[in-house]
């Protein structure tokens, strides 16, 4: 959100090379095992009752716990605390989504006081701040005290994200702590909304087209030969389940519009367009062209086998995550995730819609915000795969 200059440089330079370079990536690899082997196992105690999953929870759920994991090295997910921190990133996300009338008509503003807005902004900041600095807090004091030579505090031999931001704080007065509370947010909120999103449409579709998820469980059956275990090695054979996952961005982009600042004038197909105009660049709607795409509004992942074409900005047909300087750096984080728990979800069971629903009837229509989830939580029904 901040404003490009030398600070957000500064700020997106540590964010990349401190947790979302690719060597970083491939080094949670233990994590995203660990987590997603605990949901799988969760997922088959419950199939034995054969009752409905909401796969909309799981996938928020497990999406956390990885992140929290990368980022401060510990999960809030089984807390109290933890648990009302996941209420606020869902009212810090949807406030994100919101309209500020007094932005657009500034002698308009009193009607988000009349209405409540500014007070419910201020109380979610406040609150999302206590946690966050008591997060930051414990641990400042946990390396004080081993500094300190204090042999009770735990070391595991690792350096989070959180450890790494205090360490340069120390050296750098441009990070303060409000820097630190705030890329600790980022973290959190974008890395659990917009990967979960994506499950959770990725999901929807394979139930929506049982011949796609097929293909997919096929697929996945091939390449790991009855091996119990998915490999990052694996997952680079899976040419159709990473289709699977183009198709679901394209149709169903996590954030549909992405909001830039224009930082000096410029003109753009014969529109002038002033310095600091606020841009809004419709994702969602540059997926669905049919200048660029055939029966756009169908789930063809065939589409991308033997195709080029990538979501990394580099073309521009396909922007889920915006392109260039500011585009999201944490796509390769967020795209090892999402093919590491759907194949485990295509090779370990089997899935269908609960109490005998037919795909068609199957609602999707979308909850507005930032990042664009289902009105209604998934629901489905799993079988364990012998296969």
């Amino acid at each position: 959100m901040a404003p490009y200059g030398e600070f957000w440089r500064q700020m997106k330079s540590i964010f990349v090379l401190q947790l979302l370079s690719n060597q970083r990536v491939q080094s949670f690899h233990i994590v995203r095992e660990e987590e997603t082997a605990l949901q799988m196992k969760k997922i088959e105690e419950s199939a034995s009752s054969s009752s409905a999953l909401n796969l909309s929870e799981i996938f928020t759920l497990l999406t956390n716990d990885m992140v929290c994991r990368a980022a401060v090295w510990r999960k809030y997910s089984g807390e109290e605390s933890g648990k009302k921190f996941m209420l606020l990133l869902k009212n810090f996300v949807g406030l994100l989504g919101s309209i500020d009338v007094g932005d657009f008509i500034p002698w308009l503003t009193w009607i988000n006081h009349v209405t409540g807005f500014y007070a419910k902004l201020d109380r979610v900041a406040n609150e999302i701040d206590e946690f966050l600095e008591q997060v930051v807090e414990e641990r400042t004091n946990a390396l004080k005290r081993k500094s300190d030579g204090d042999e009770r505090v735990e070391d595991e031999g690792r350096e989070d994200f959180l450890d790494i931001l205090l360490r340069i704080h120390t050296d750098n007065t441009a990070v303060d702590r409000d820097c630190i509370k705030a890329l600790i947010l980022d973290t959190f909120s974008a890395g659990t909304d917009n990967t979960a999103t994506v499950l959770e449409w990725a999901m929807t579709e394979l139930l929506r087209h049982p011949i796609v998820m097929n293909k997919v469980q096929y697929e996945v059956g091939e390449i790991l030969k009855g091996k119990p275990q998915i490999t990052a090695d694996d997952l680079e054979e899976m040419n159709y389940l990473k289709a699977v996952i183009k198709e679901t961005v394209r149709l169903h982009p996590p954030i549909p519009l992405i909001v830039r600042e224009a930082s000096e004038d410029v003109r753009v197909m014969g529109y002038d367009i002033e310095a600091r105009t606020m841009v809004m660049i419709n994702a969602w709607a540059i997926g669905k062209d049919p200048v660029s795409w055939v029966e756009p509004e169908e789930f063809q992942p065939e589409r991308f086998m033997n195709s080029s074409i990538d979501f990394r900005g580099h073309d521009f047909e396909l922007t889920p995550f915006g392109a260039g300087r500011r585009g999201c750096p944490g796509t390769s984080f967020a795209m090892v995730t999402n093919e590491f728990v759907l194949a485990n979800l295509m090779h370990k069971f089997n899935w269908a819609l609960p109490d005998g629903a037919k795909r068609e009837h199957l609602d999707m229509t979308e909850c507005p915000g930032v990042t664009i989830r289902r009105r209604i939580p998934l629901l489905a029904v799993a079988t364990p795969c012998h296969c």
